[in-house]
């Protein structure tokens, strides 16, 4: 029962397959092997797009050097508070960039409020050569707070980059889980709405080590293979990063992984809404729960061997005293029993739970 992250799970077993396949034999390093190419070749057609892809390592990494790759001098970049790329990456997007500085933007459920939003790019952009300067729009999809931008949203803060002339990133640890639960393709979640670059994370959705920031606007892109070598994150066996994406993508199980991580969010969700000692923050929009409880029943659970993650209480709502939050992910190695046994844990039975 191992809600802990999405990457606290091993690799899916087609992917681990897909490892072992292209094990042996030669291949030309460095990202010039044909599977490489064929990686990006099969990118290039699940966004409908005609982008330029590089493997990175980390998340961090993909964020980082997207983010550096839009940089320049005096450059202030536009992200809500509670980013990725401000509270979780101990500065490097500004360490490998060498000059980006971080805005961060208020806004409820991990969404960056309009309104703040655009006041905090004008206030920059009046700014004269001691201010600094606007560079670029960071939105985290789906966001720090388990909730995913809609469509409509995304096009609201595509219209201010575009007004200002800012290109507009995308941090997509966990793109999968967030497309999948707006019912749309890549394309339409991506550079349909104005995203000149993205960072499409694997590793979270059932790869080993797998990440790779996408350019739209590929002129973007005409600095970064001198970034990503300088920055130590260009792979000499790259094929081994491209031999996992050839699973992940293959027969669209990137889709079905985030579809079933969802589905057992949702149905965990249910198990904790039924139990009056219980408070779910909010119905989960992709693979992250959050739950309000005592703290005696989060002492219960882990000792019942319920594996889960106690959560700063910032935008959690009501939390009272004696209280806690804890926040449960899904994967595609969380099975329904799994579901189950917390709700025998609480003593509650709901209908309907299933997966494997």
């Amino acid at each position: 029962m191992n809600f802990g992250s999405d990457n606290w799970a091993g690799a899916h077993p087609e992917i681990a397959a897909s490892l072992t396949t292209h094990a042996a034999g030669f291949a030309k390093p460095y990202g010039e092997s044909d599977l490489d190419a064929a990686i990006e070749e099969q990118l290039k057609t699940a966004f409908e797009h005609d982008l330029s892809a590089f493997f990175v390592a980390t998340g961090t990494a993909a964020n980082s050097l997207a983010l550096t790759a839009v940089s320049k001098p005096g450059g202030i970049v536009f992200a809500h508070r509670e980013a990725h790329i401000i509270v979780d990456e101990c500065g490097a997007p500004e360490y490998l960039s060498g000059q980006l500085r971080i805005c961060p933007i208020d806004g409820e459920q991990g969404k960056m409020n309009l309104k703040a939003l655009r006041s905090e790019v004008e206030r920059v952009a009046a700014y004269d050569v001691h201010g600094g300067r606007p560079v670029a729009i960071s939105i985290t999809n789906p966001t720090e707070s388990g909730t995913v931008y809609t469509l409509s949203e995304i096009d609201a803060i595509s219209a201010i980059a575009k007004e200002f002339h800012l290109p507009l990133h995308m941090d997509g640890a966990r793109f999968a889980n967030g497309l999948v639960s707006q019912n749309c393709s890549p394309a339409e979640m991506t550079w349909h709405r104005g995203v000149d670059i993205l960072s499409f994370g694997a590793t979270k959705n059932g790869c080993w080590c797998a990440e790779a920031v996408l350019f739209f606007n590929k002129p973007l892109a005409q600095d970064f293979r001198f970034l990503r070598k300088r920055a130590a994150q260009l792979f000499s066996k790259s094929r081994f990063v491209s031999a996992q994406l050839e699973a992940y993508l293959k027969n669209d199980l990137w889709l079905r992984i985030a579809q079933h991580s969802n589905a057992l969010c949702r149905q965990l969700a249910s198990i904790f809404d039924a139990c009056p000692r219980m408070r779910i923050v909010r119905t989960p929009a992709a693979n992250e729960l959050f739950v309000i409880m005592k703290v005696e029943d989060a002492d219960m659970l882990e000792r019942e061997g319920v594996v889960f993650l106690r959560w700063p209480e910032a935008g959690m709502g009501v939390v009272g005293e004696g209280e806690v939050v804890g926040r449960f992910v899904t994967s595609f190695a969380t099975t329904g029993e799994g579901v189950r046994g917390v709700g025998g844990c609480l003593g509650v039975e709901v209908e309907g739970i299933n997966g494997h």
